[in-house]
């Protein structure tokens, strides 16, 4: 029997490349990167250039433009990721643009094999190749020279044990060009604009020997260069998502009367939906939470889209930041992905092995979200909730609602059914006051209080009142006094179940 051949993965240096990847890039592998100009291809493969060179391992780019490799230099030397130590040590530039552009493929070949053959490179990558497929068309008119190109360079790219990059932009699916068919793997970007709104994606369209993340994820280009956001739709192997165990044990929720509302408190491991119109309280309701779980030696995240804490004068919940106790999400760009939430999210919750998450708002949140997005808000929902359930913490969100009067609703995006509890909040008018009044919705599979009750904000936060137990009406916003002799309606302090 054949003994396998064990590949090794090459760690990409792009931070959630690798899990896109399928656990990194395959050792000697023959790859092209794709897309259109602006995309970020140069980047990408100047960062893993930059992570996997060394002095004993050294990096070859072929350059196939009509500038310099100086003037390319100029710009790549601005991203965080750039060596300079590695230049003509462990990455070395060499131009080949007058030859590409004589459409002399076989002198552009043989350039290429006397530099790898001085150097050894373990890495070779040749930017642009689109200049290689536009001068064999000038001086051919035809793919013929260009197949056999391509075919012997890869060849020898593999003879020679070095993983290789070719760089081409212009490509759409539908070209049919011989370097799909030769190459082993393909990393296709795109770019959109929608408004003021930059919205970059990767796919993983082939990858020989290993199985790699389905779809589009979008990425980022910052001063440290491309930071990928794994999409998660699913997970690497196919399958749901693990959720761990259901716990028996309830958490307290840090406002006092509420607990007890809750039927004991909220079963950990769920997630809650506190809604409410504006100022009704969710935000401070939120922070007690987070503080409540510091008190019981829980560390908590937060992510903030509405108001950064440090303006909100919520002086408990600044501390809780400060003091490391809390971790902060606080994204300002306006051209969010959901999957880019997802990863700020989850790396912020295992770095502080945090128990207790909170998002305020969801309204916050879908203003966030690039355009492209924000049409598909209710799944981007279904999947935030998700892979957070999958990780086992307790979730507290709060939501903006309009208060109608007219009807009882719980959230603008039809999103109620996902969450396992919900409080609402609402104002009333008694007495030519504005009152605030909260109730416990549901809490699945536990028993609840079914009460309507006032409550009140401090300094000291929310304080849960007395139930209005002489009004009716309430939900309608102007209650109106029980008429003498109407029978009590006992309260049922532990309502049945909610489904």
């Amino acid at each position: 029997m054949t003994k396998k051949v064990t590949i090794n993965r090459l760690s990409t240096g792009v931070p959630g490349l690798d899990d896109v990847l399928g656990g990194g890039l395959p050792e000697f592998s023959f790859n092209l990167i794709a897309g259109p100009p602006g995309c970020g291809k140069t980047t990408l493969a100047h960062q893993m250039m930059f992570a996997l060179a060394t002095p004993q391992r050294p990096a070859l780019y072929f350059t196939v433009l009509g500038e310099p490799p100086l003037k390319m230099l100029r710009y790549q030397q601005l991203y965080t990721f750039f060596d300079s130590a590695l230049i003509n040590h462990g990455v070395h530039f060499f131009n080949l643009s007058d030859d590409a552009m004589a459409g002399d493929l076989d002198q552009v070949l043989r350039r290429i094999v006397a530099e790898v053959e001085a150097h050894h490179p373990a890495l070779v990558f040749v930017d642009s190749f689109r200049s290689v497929v536009l001068a064999n068309d000038a001086a051919q008119g035809g793919h013929n020279s260009l197949q056999q190109f391509v075919q012997q360079l890869g060849m020898l790219m593999t003879s020679w044990q070095a993983t290789t990059f070719l760089i081409g932009e212009y490509f759409t699916e539908t070209d049919a060009n011989p370097v799909f068919t030769v190459a082993d793997g393909l990393i296709w970007l795109r770019q959109s604009v929608q408004r003021n709104s930059m919205v970059r994606k990767m796919e993983i369209m082939k990858m020989r020997g290993q199985p790699t993340r389905p779809g589009l994820h979008t990425f980022r280009i910052s001063s440290s260069g491309i930071n990928v956001f794994a999409s998660s739709n699913l997970p690497l192997e196919g399958g749901a998502v693990a959720a761990p165990p259901l716990s028996t044990s309830r958490l307290t929720v840090g406002v006092p009367g509420l607990d007890e509302m809750l039927g004991g408190g909220l079963p950990r491991g769920y997630s809650l939906l506190v809604a409410g119109p504006s100022g009704s309280g969710k935000s401070i309701l939120a922070s007690a939470f987070l503080a409540e779980g510091v008190r019981c030696g829980e560390t908590g995240v937060i992510a903030a889209f509405e108001q950064h804490p440090s303006r909100s004068r919520n002086r408990v919940l600044i501390d809780l930041i400060e003091s490391g106790r809390v971790g902060l999400v606080d994204s300002r760009a306006s051209d969010l992905s959901i999957d880019e939430i997802i990863v700020q999210l989850t790396q912020e919750i295992r770095r502080l092995k945090a128990s207790r998450v909170v998002i305020d708002s969801l309204s916050g949140f879908e203003l966030s979200l690039a355009p492209t997005f924000q049409a598909d808000f209710r799944e981007s929902l279904l999947r935030l909730v998700t892979t957070l359930a999958g990780i086992g913490v307790t979730v507290l969100m709060t939501s903006e609602l309009e208060d109608r009067y007219t009807d009882l609703r719980f959230s603008p995006y039809g999103a109620a059914f996902l969450t396992d509890a919900i409080i609402v909040q609402r104002y009333i008018e008694l007495d030519s006051r504005l009152l605030r009044a909260m109730a416990v919705v549901k809490v699945r599979s536990s028993a609840h209080s079914n009460a309507l009750r006032e409550f009140t904000i401090d300094s000291d936060g929310i304080h849960v009142g007395e139930l209005l137990s002489d009004q009716e009406g309430l939900l309608g916003g102007r209650p109106t006094r029980k008429p003498e002799g109407t029978p009590h309606v006992p309260i049922i302090p532990n309502a049945e179940p909610s489904n």
